[in-house]
């Protein structure tokens, strides 16, 4: 399936159009919204509220995750220059990631999704699944076992760059200096121990919110090797707290963005409407929400999410 089916050039253009206000208000408010967080639990300091605090957390560090995606497609900025530095030091660097290889890496799944070639197959290649499976899954994001793994793995993608200075490939430089600053920042408030929380919600809240973006846009598909976006991508309409906690900044709108990778996320819930309109979703399901998502991709989730398993 072309894009170029339904919707003539004019048609996209009107889509694909930058707006660097929209874009810097996306940026603003994630760290609004970070720091609103933790002065929250400075203020209420608690169990409750630091447990609340690490799962909101977790869903804002997904939004920065979202917005260096789009700067990786360089769409959230109308200039090249902007998505780079913006999208490497204020969204990848501190979620320990690297917008260079992220981009490279993730421009390839655009290239062979649909195939036995999309590099993030491992991902959600298994589902549906089983409850026990899940619950198994669930369990590693939660203990920190999966985000420990992304540690590893982002020390060995960095280590050979340590001579170069961090605005010039050493990632592990940069993002020792943003999480540096975060720290800084709250010990200059005298809640230097609330920093904590960011490592512990990217080890555990983000590392289960991730999984549960990735399955919902990929996962128990139609037909994850059919190379229409209809058949093996899927847009899941969400409620406002669900944007909060797992689809942050209009990432729940995945099929329309394997579409047209090259639309910015903030125009993306006007291009499903469009698309719509165009008749394009006449077959197409929406899940409303994620518990009705995954009782397709998890089938029996509700009730067998607690009984216990050998396997």
């Amino acid at each position: 399936m072309k894009i170029s089916e339904f919707a003539t050039r004019e048609e996209l253009a009107e889509f694909t159009a930058h707006d660097d206000w929209k874009a810097a208000g996306y940026l603003v408010f994630n760290w609004a919204f970070v720091a609103a967080i933790f002065t929250g639990v400075a203020i209420w300091t608690n169990p409750l509220t630091i447990l609340a605090g690490i799962a909101l957390l977790g869903g804002r560090q997904l939004g920065f995750a979202v917005l260096e995606h789009d700067c990786g497609h360089r769409t959230l900025f109308s200039n090249p220059r902007a998505n780079a530095i913006l999208g490497q030091w204020l969204c990848a660097y501190p979620v320990l990631s690297d917008l260079p290889r992220y981009a490279a890496g993730h421009l390839k799944h655009h290239a062979f999704a649909g195939t036995r070639k999309d590099p993030d197959l491992p991902n959600y290649q298994a589902y549906p699944i089983s409850p026990a499976s899940f619950r198994r899954k669930v369990i590693r994001d939660l203990t920190g076992q999966t985000g420990w793994k992304a540690v590893k793995a982002a020390w060995r993608r960095g280590k050979a760059d340590l001579g170069k200075a961090p605005w010039n490939g050493n990632a592990i430089g940069g993002q020792l200096i943003m999480n540096g600053l975060l720290f800084a920042v709250l010990f200059s408030f005298g809640e230097g121990a609330l920093y904590l929380m960011w490592p512990v919600a990217y080890l555990t809240s983000y590392m289960l919110i991730a999984r549960l973006r990735q399955v919902a846009e990929h996962g128990a598909v139609p037909d994850l090797f059919d190379p229409d976006p209809r058949k093996n991508t899927r847009t899941t309409l969400v409620r406002w707290w669900e944007r909060l906690f797992v689809a942050p900044f209009h990432v729940n709108y995945h099929l329309e963005h394997h579409l047209a990778a090259n639309i910015p996320c903030y125009n993306l819930p006007a291009f499903h409407r469009f698309l719509e309109a165009k008749g394009v979703y006449e077959e197409t399901v929406f899940p409303k929400g994620y518990p009705e998502l995954y009782a397709t991709t998890v089938p029996g989730l509700a009730g067998g999410w607690m009984k216990p398993s050998s396997a």
